[in-house]
This record gives C-alpha cells, structure tokens and sequence, in this order.
C-alpha cells in the first residue's frame, strides 16, 4: 500500500502573536486553539498553524501561495483590513499580471509573504 498524508500543515511565525492572530481573524481565516499556544488559522481547506515564535531571517523569507477564485476581490478585502491600520507593517501591492496568472503580494505583520494566485 502507498504511503499517504491526511493533512499537511506549516507553522507560521508571528512576532506579535495577539497581532498575527487579529490580523488572519480579519482577513477571514478561522481560528481554533492548538496546542502548546499556538493557534491553527483554517479558511475552506487551507490551513497553518500560527505559532508565537519569531526568527526575523525565517520569517522574511516565509511564503504561503493561496490559489483563489478572485486576486482583485482578495485585493479590495485585504486593503479594507489594512485600512484600520492596527497591522503595523503589514502591506499589500495592486494585483499584477504575469503570463495568464494575476497575483496578489500581502505581507503579514511580521513579514510573512501570502501570495494570492488565479
């Protein structure tokens, strides 16, 4: 019989965790306690587990790709979090083109790159 794996899931760092936590909450992920403080943020079948632990070096370099229906309504919700500007650096860049794939480039608060891909 092949191996398989039933889930699949990165931890996230985050090094404001009350911070990370709002943010991800806003942006519509749902979180639910996991263990050992930290906490899994799920939204349809993606999920990670945010973590309050933070290496600025890992973190800038920390990549999640989301593929998604719609990158420009992505764009407008994500922009809608940020203007309550309670994120400290987090960012988000306007959608581009490259090929036939839009992407999307948000930054958590700690420096965490989401990629949103249709």
């Amino acid at each position: 019989m092949p191996l398989t794996i039933k889930e699949l899931v990165v931890y996230v760092p985050a090094q404001d965790f009350e911070v990370s936590k709002s943010f991800y909450s806003a942006l519509g992920f749902q979180l639910t306690e996991g263990w050992g403080g930290t906490m899994d943020c799920r939204l349809g079948n993606a999920v990670f587990r945010l973590q309050n632990y933070y290496v600025k070096d890992w973190a800038n370099n920390f990549m999640i790709k989301l593929d998604v229906d719609d990158v420009d309504e992505w764009y407008q919700h994500v922009k809608q979090v940020l203007e309550e500007n309670k994120y400290g650096s987090a960012r988000v860049a306007e959608p581009e083109m490259v090929g036939d794939t839009k992407i999307l480039h948000v930054v958590d608060p700690c420096g965490v790159l989401l990629i949103f891909i249709r």
